[in-house]
């Protein structure tokens, strides 16, 4: 019979084959495994001072994990686990309906990327948004890069049932700028389509009415056009700022002025203009406003990485200057739009493009820390 300790036979059976072997008292001792504690990734708890969780960069760098727009928790973690979400990110990849340079299908994969360098404080302000807002990415529409007016029912019906519809609102990132007509109806359908539409707040170097182009009646300069025929927005509280370039025409200004639309040129704005934007958001009012960005209002100097490029327009501090002068407005959604990464130059206009984002939910997180009453909580 085998001592204790004895090394079983490969052959052997029975219960005595079954049975554990008893340890040998030659055998050394191994130390106990200490229990692993993985670290905790986000700053704060989801309290009454932080309603949104960040991943905490002293633990993960802001180079690693799931690239989301500005490290905001995806919508599926958030809602309706936690809490209502006030502000759903998500990305348009479509850039079909462009007339010169293509690319912008990989703006918001660029901007997600870029804007892990934005945190949530902001300086000028004195805010801060996670202690302010709920926010999230939501992923992206899904797209279809072959037809322009089937992309924009998929991407309406897509941002009409996002999250909460009675008090969550929307940012789309693109993209080129005829992601704004779907985005701008389903704001309206959300905000139970007021009679007269929505009031209109939008940045560009393009007045982008122009009717129809080879025919196709959605492209990235027709998105206001459609907006005003089907009663989306109201022109006569539409405030169009940054015009340049040589790439408007008489008619699309024209037509902008017969149907009543504030039109301020960046030289105007550079005159002294800026008092038309506070005139125009005093008489705004509570009124319920889309702000429609597109990136090439900003001087190709400072956002180089764009579809169609004009001189002459805002330095990056001249357009945080225009867009802090909104403090106030009632903004229920936005785009930003017409980043191109392959002619951007060291992630400036990607980054500059997550910044402005950053300033449009500042002015929300300002407005209701004033103490104006949010949807959903009147």
């Amino acid at each position: 019979m085998s001592s204790p300790g004895t090394p079983r036979p490969p052959t052997a059976c029975g219960a005595w084959a079954r049975s554990p072997a008893p340890p040998s008292p030659w055998s050394p001792k191994k130390p106990a495994k200490a229990a692993h504690t993985p670290p905790k990734l986000y700053a704060g708890a989801m309290s009454e001072n932080f309603r949104t969780r960040l991943p905490d960069p002293r633990l993960q760098p802001r180079f690693a994990g799931i690239s989301t727009f500005c490290r905001y928790p995806r919508l599926e973690d958030v809602e309706p686990a936690h809490q209502p979400v006030d502000w759903a990110l998500f990305g348009v990849p479509f850039d079909s309906a462009v007339t010169y340079r293509p690319g912008a299908r990989f703006g918001p994969r660029a901007i997600r990327d870029a804007s892990q360098y934005v945190k949530h404080y902001h300086t000028e302000h004195d805010v801060d948004l996670r202690e302010v807002l709920s926010l999230a990415d939501a992923g992206d529409a899904p797209v279809l890069p072959y037809s322009c007016s089937a992309n924009a029912d998929s991407v309406f019906d897509f941002a009409r049932g996002l999250a909460d519809p009675s008090r969550t609102r929307l940012l789309a990132v693109g993209g080129d700028h005829s992601i704004a007509y779907p985005c701008i109806k389903a704001a309206w359908e959300r905000r139970g389509r007021p009679e007269r539409g929505l009031a209109m707040l939008h940045f560009d170097s393009h007045l982008d009415t122009v009717d129809a182009i080879l025919g196709e009646r959605f492209t990235h300069a027709s998105p206001f056009i459609r907006a005003i025929e089907d009663g989306l927005i109201d022109p006569k509280r539409m405030l169009t700022v940054g015009i340049k370039g040589p790439l408007n025409t008489r008619h699309d200004l024209d037509y902008a002025k017969k149907h009543g639309v504030t039109v301020l040129t960046y030289e105007q704005w550079r005159g002294g203009g800026q008092r038309v934007i506070d005139d125009f958001v005093r008489t705004l009012a509570d009124d319920e406003a889309y702000l429609s960005f597109d990136i090439d209002c900003i001087d190709p100097a400072y956002a180089p990485g764009t579809g169609t490029p004009s001189h002459g327009g805002f330095t990056s501090f001249e357009i945080f200057q225009a867009l802090r002068s909104l403090r106030g407005a009632n903004i229920v959604g936005a785009d930003v739009v017409e980043v191109l990464p392959d002619r951007d130059v060291n992630q400036n206009t990607a980054l500059l493009a997550g910044h402005v984002i950053f300033e449009i939910l500042a002015l929300d997180a300002v407005r209701r820390s004033l103490g104006t009453p949010a949807p959903g909580r009147e």
